[in-house]
């Protein structure tokens, strides 16, 4: 087995949506080659109907195309909830091109002309993601939080957070199952600042308890004695 083969963690189908034959070639034969499935589409809208109705690891989208954007159906894939990684692929490079890039769901993003190493780096790093766990909305049991619209429901009722409190609940249900302490929370959701101390940790997880548990059942948010704090994640996750 070649370095590269060893090195990648995972065998993938992907989407490509790349209008340029000269580019889309050596992608299709270098990720097949490394025994990823590759399905190429060369419009927008074909690549549209694949998502539409096929279960992908990975999406790599060109930016611009003859019939519309590979930005605007990712755009329409993350609206409708859909949480597979994407890569956008494009000779844009500025920051505001970039911040557009992210604004609409995208994972990554790679500016042309690249390394198909380079390529080949980035896509094992986003197969590495727990891909339930990708995207704008996120849900456990019957919690549901929107980033791109900034609101948290559970069962259908709307829950006013404050920022930090939205965040700490992002956090968890992006790593759900797993127990973190409260320095490891400061550090993941806080800004580095001398005046904040684990006890604002502690805290904000009460706050954040008081307005997302119900009355009666245990809470969302678990202690794990001498340890730190986990979601609990009672039916769908992320």
């Amino acid at each position: 087995m070649s370095d590269l083969n060893s090195r990648m963690y995972v065998m993938a189908k992907i989407l490509l949506l790349e209008d340029d034959q000269n580019l889309a070639q050596p992608i299709l034969e270098w990720l097949s080659g490394i025994h990823h499935t590759v399905e190429h589409c060369l419009r927008v809208v074909d690549a549209a109907d694949r998502m539409a109705i096929s279960d992908f690891d990975l999406l790599i989208l060109d930016w611009n195309l003859p019939d519309g954007s590979g930005l605007s159906v990712l755009k329409e894939f993350r609206n409708q909830g859909g949480t597979t990684p994407a890569l956008l692929l494009t000779a844009k490079s500025s920051i505001d091109d970039k911040e557009e890039g992210f604004a609409a769901g995208s994972d990554d993003y790679l500016t042309k002309p690249f390394n198909l190493r380079e390529l080949t780096a980035r896509v094992t790093a986003l197969l590495r993601r727990p891909r339930e766990c990708l995207g704008n909305i996120l849900a456990a049991g019957d919690i549901t939080l929107d980033v791109s619209s900034y609101s948290v429901y559970r069962g259908g009722q709307e829950l006013k957070l404050n920022p930090k409190e939205f965040a700490l609940l992002e956090f968890f249900l992006r790593h759900p199952n797993q127990v973190f302490s409260t320095d490891a929370l400061l550090a993941r959701v806080w800004l580095s600042d001398s005046t904040i101390s684990p006890e604002t940790v502690t805290t904000t997880i009460m706050r954040l308890r008081r307005k997302i548990d119900r009355e009666g059942q245990p809470s969302i948010i678990e202690t794990v004695f001498s340890v730190g704090y986990r979601l609990r994640t009672p039916g769908k996750q992320c």
